[in-house]
């Protein structure tokens, strides 16, 4: 029996296969009447967090709709991929803006602004409508030496990942004289972010990058240049038996460690964790946690207060039609899980016969992004993938689930 685990080890080693997935998961998720076990949490028992809500971007029907066909949820454009920042005195929101399916070509991207953070501007183009068959991805909101850019992943086709993507990261700056957006700079060749670019302690950047084929790695540089990254390999497609990682998220510790989470397409209904002690240039391999996710983007925030938020999807029986915000006091473990109560929006002009889909608890609630502004939380998410919305939290409610 010992020979054959030997041979079995060895058998691995050789293959480069790991097989962190059959481990025992990470417990980075201990809730007070669930503890460590995600399978008993009692989601409908949950904490809920009301605030003020309102639409960025309403609905809209797709270019392709024709007036004599049964109007429904695919015949609207797309809405999806939104960031938030406050900058010079406004809220800034970006999305992808496209004509029907996700990440379709002729793909855009959008952006509005607002004085108060609910009431938004028209929205206008960042990037301007690319022929067929290209398309932009908006890939966050990037204030770098004062300048202000947007960040976009341009590539050809149905899709950014795949065979002959000629995909690229390119960053569009704002020109506050003249009120447009306007092309700066390309950033990398095969790259597509998650979150803009944070400030490492060595004063570069670092950021995650999935190429074509879902390889993750991170870029480290953009101190001299926007186009001066070096790239550190996290993982590959396949290399952990049973993870499919996308859309990773990372930060740092106060011990200088860089904590990472990862969105898992492999079927786990957990995030993946790994981290970094040498400011990500080497990581550890990914291993499974006990932290529930419905196979959906993750966004995680430290607070003013001194604790640490994710807002997901963490109910995977309810998949993407419940929000929920976790709370960890020092950054790594998160002791509290409250849902997000997203009420139904107004209706969108002539799109009453859809509206039923976009109710509370019907619609599909995806994509957050988070700031924190004048002692809120401010949250940007896409309904149905059709409409851009934000979500205003109370720090108080939230420090509350603490107490």
């Amino acid at each position: 029996m010992l020979y054959m685990k030997l041979l079995l080890i060895a058998t691995l080693l050789a293959v480069g296969s790991v097989f962190v997935a059959d481990a025992e998961p990470l417990k980075i998720l201990n809730l007070p009447q669930a503890g460590t076990d995600p399978e008993t949490i009692d989601f409908d028992a949950l904490p809920q967090l009301h605030g003020d809500h309102a639409v960025i971007n309403m609905a809209r029907k797709s270019p392709d709709y024709k007036e004599s066909e049964k109007l429904e949820l695919n015949r609207l454009r797309l809405q999806l991929h939104n960031y938030l920042i406050f900058h010079d005195d406004r809220f800034w929101c970006i999305w992808s803006d496209g004509p029907k399916i996700e990440d379709w070509p002729t793909q855009e991207i959008k952006y509005a602004t607002s004085t108060d953070g609910l009431n938004w501007s028209e929205a206008k183009s960042v990037t301007g409508t690319p022929e067929a068959p290209y398309a932009f991805i908006a890939r966050g909101l990037w204030l770098r030496d004062g300048e202000l850019l947007a960040l976009a992943a341009h590539y050809k086709g149905r899709a950014a990942f795949g065979n002959d993507k000629e995909l690229v990261l390119q960053a569009y700056a704002w020109d506050k004289t003249s009120g447009t957006w306007k092309f700066r700079s390309k950033i990398y060749d095969n790259a597509i972010n998650n979150f803009p670019p944070q400030k490492l302690p060595t004063g570069d950047w670092i950021l995650t990058r999935r190429d074509s084929r879902f390889n993750v790695t991170i870029l480290i540089g953009g101190a001299k240049r926007l186009d001066e990254w070096e790239a550190f390999p996290v993982v590959k497609t396949g290399e952990v038996k049973g993870f499919r990682p996308d859309e990773p998220i990372f930060w740092l510790m106060p011990d200088q460690t860089l904590n990472a989470l990862f969105r898992d397409n492999g079927g786990s209904m957990r995030l993946f964790h790994s981290t970094s002690t040498d400011n990500g240039r080497t990581w550890a391999t990914p291993q499974l946690t006990n932290f529930p996710n419905s196979t959906s983007k993750i966004f995680s925030l430290q607070t003013s207060r001194g604790f640490r938020i994710i807002v997901s999807n963490a109910n995977p029986k309810k998949g993407r039609r419940q929000l929920h915000l976790s709370v960890s006091p020092d950054g790594k473990n998160f002791t509290r899980m409250a849902q997000l109560i997203a009420p139904t929006p107004p209706v969108a002009d002539g799109i009453d016969s859809l509206w039923k889909k976009f109710q509370q608890g019907i619609g599909s609630l995806q994509y957050p992004h988070v700031i924190e502004k004048d002692g809120s939380l401010w949250i940007a998410f896409s309904r149905n993938k059709l409409q851009t919305e934000i979500l205003k939290i109370s720090l108080d409610d939230v420090e509350a689930l603490l107490k």
